[in-house]
């Protein structure tokens, strides 16, 4: 069943020449095009051809199915928010803190940019979504701020670490979301991502404070929260 699954998904070949390349190019670039315009429900490859001026046949030389072609706009969306992550948060010339500022602040951003692909990409998700594929991605992107948060609770224990690196995602994740569901402005943009950044900051401060001086919130419920993966 999953080799099956990863067949349809994967492309057929990788473009080996500068023409292959840009056909590729002009095919992913008919495809954000046909997805923006149509959304994930009346995207099809035929429709992907034309955009792109290239017969159906060219297309499947690379492209098997439509789903290879969203997941590989998913991949492309994928990669560029992981060197996103691996650009902020391993830039070690700057303080934890402010990392998690500028990582809030370049996320909203991006959401609010992005938002029709992302919501098309969404609705495509069930194509491709438990491919191992798609797994070993959202694994290494999770794998990057776990390893961020030792730096940002250094002395707390790992439970409750897990449990603050799922509380900033799932935050992150769903306000990105909401926020973006309607057009914004610079200005609004800022303020969300400033505040949002304020809200982490005290956060956290608040985790690195020694137990007997933290507000009186309970640590067991904090350290037997189960840990949740964000889709």
């Amino acid at each position: 069943m999953t080799n099956r699954q990863t067949a349809r998904i994967s492309s057929r070949k990788q473009p080996q020449q500068a023409r292959s390349t840009d056909l590729v190019a002009a095919i992913l670039q008919a495809a954000i095009q046909v997805l923006t315009e149509h959304g994930a429900t009346r995207f099809t490859t035929a429709r992907v051809a034309e955009k792109a001026g290239v017969s159906i046949g060219s297309l499947y030389q690379y492209f098997p199915n439509k789903a290879a072609i969203l997941f590989r706009l998913q991949s492309d969306e994928w990669l560029h928010t992981t060197q996103m992550l691996r650009r902020i948060l391993e830039n070690l010339e700057e303080p934890p803190l402010d990392r998690l500022r500028t990582l809030v602040q370049a996320f909203i951003r991006s959401e609010c940019e992005e938002a029709q692909m992302r919501g098309a990409l969404n609705d495509a998700a069930p194509l491709y979504r438990d491919a191992p594929q798609a797994h070993e991605v959202r694994a290494a992107g999770r794998q990057i701020f776990a390893t961020f948060m030792l730096e940002l609770l250094p002395e707390v224990s790992e439970p409750t670490r897990t449990a603050a690196c799922d509380l900033i995602l799932i935050t992150l994740s769903s306000v990105g979301k909401d926020f973006s569901g309607s057009p914004r402005s610079e200005m609004e943009m800022t303020v969300c991502a400033d505040g949002l950044a304020d809200m982490f900051r005290a956060y956290v401060v608040t985790l690195n404070q020694p137990q007997a001086t933290r507000p009186s919130t309970p640590e067991k419920a904090v350290d037997t929260r189960p840990p949740v993966v964000p889709d």
